[in-house]
C-alpha cells in the first residue's frame, strides 16, 4: 500500500487532513482482519465515524465513492465496501505543502536522474526520452500539494543494453517508478510512451541528448 501525503492547508471532502485521517482510522479499525470482500461498513456507521449528519454524510460518502475510497455494495443494503484507498488515508502523512522553489529543486534532480538512467542503467530495457512536469506544477500556487511528473519512456537501443541479467519491461518500469519516487514524497510518477498521453498543461523539463 502506498503512503499517501495530506497537506495541512487543504481540505479533503470538506474535512481538514487530521480529521480525515482520524475518521479513516476509525473505519479501518472496523474492518481490521477482514478479507477484502467482507470489508463492509454500514452507511450509518460511516457517518458516525466521520462525525457528519445525514445530509452532510450523503455528500461525504458520495465524494469518497467518486474518489475510489469507498464503493457501494450491490443489492438492497446500505453497506459500503472499504477500498484500499481509504486505508491509505488512515495511514497518511500530514505535512506542510511543498514550496515551489523546493519543487523546482526536486525537478532538477529528476532531470539528473533521467540522464543517469540512460547512461548507466544498461540492465533496464527502458530509457527516458522526456521528463515532463504537468498539472499543478504549471499553476500559480506558491505551495504545492504534489509534484506530478510524467516520464516518456522508450525501448533502450541494443547498443546501450547490458548483455547479461537484463530486466523485464515490467521490472524496468517498476524500477523507474521506485527510483524517481525516492526524490520526494510529493512526487507522483506517471510512465507514458508518447507526449500526447501526458495530461495538460505540461512542459518539457528535460530531453534526451539524442532526440
Amino acid at each position: 500500500m502506498s503512503r499517501r501525503t495530506l497537506v495541512t492547508d487543504r481540505r479533503y471532502f470538506g474535512l481538514d487532513p487530521i480529521s480525515l485521517r482520524a475518521a479513516a482510522c476509525r473505519v479501518a479499525a472496523r474492518v481490521a482482519g477482514l478479507s477484502p470482500e467482507r470489508a463492509r461498513v454500514r452507511g450509518a456507521f460511516l457517518r458516525q465515524d466521520f462525525g457528519v449528519d445525514t445530509v452532510d454524510g450523503r455528500a461525504l460518502l458520495d465524494g469518497l465513492c467518486a474518489d475510489g475510497a469507498l464503493a457501494r455494495h450491490a443489492g438492497p443494503t446500505s453497506d459500503f465496501i472499504v477500498m484500499p484507498r481509504l486505508l491509505e488515508y488512515a495511514a497518511a502523512r500530514v505535512v506542510e505543502p511543498m514550496p515551489r522553489i523546493k519543487a523546482k529543486q526536486v525537478l532538477a534532480r529528476a532531470c539528473e536522474l533521467a540522464e543517469r538512467v540512460n547512461r548507466e542503467w544498461g540492465r533496464n530495457p527502458l530509457e527516458i526520452a522526456l521528463v515532463v512536469p504537468y498539472g499543478c506544477y504549471l499553476g500559480r500556487d506558491h505551495r504545492l500539494d504534489e509534484l506530478p511528473i510524467a516520464l516518456v519512456v522508450r525501448a533502450r537501443p541494443e547498443a546501450r543494453r547490458a548483455r547479461w541479467n537484463r530486466m523485464s519491461k515490467q521490472d524496468g518500469a517498476r524500477g523507474l517508478r521506485e527510483s524517481f519516487a525516492t526524490l520526494s514524497t510529493f512526487v507522483r510518477i506517471r510512465l507514458v510512451t508518447e507526449l500526447d498521453a501526458v495530461p495538460r498543461p505540461f512542459t518539457v523539463a528535460w530531453q534526451a541528448d539524442d532526440d
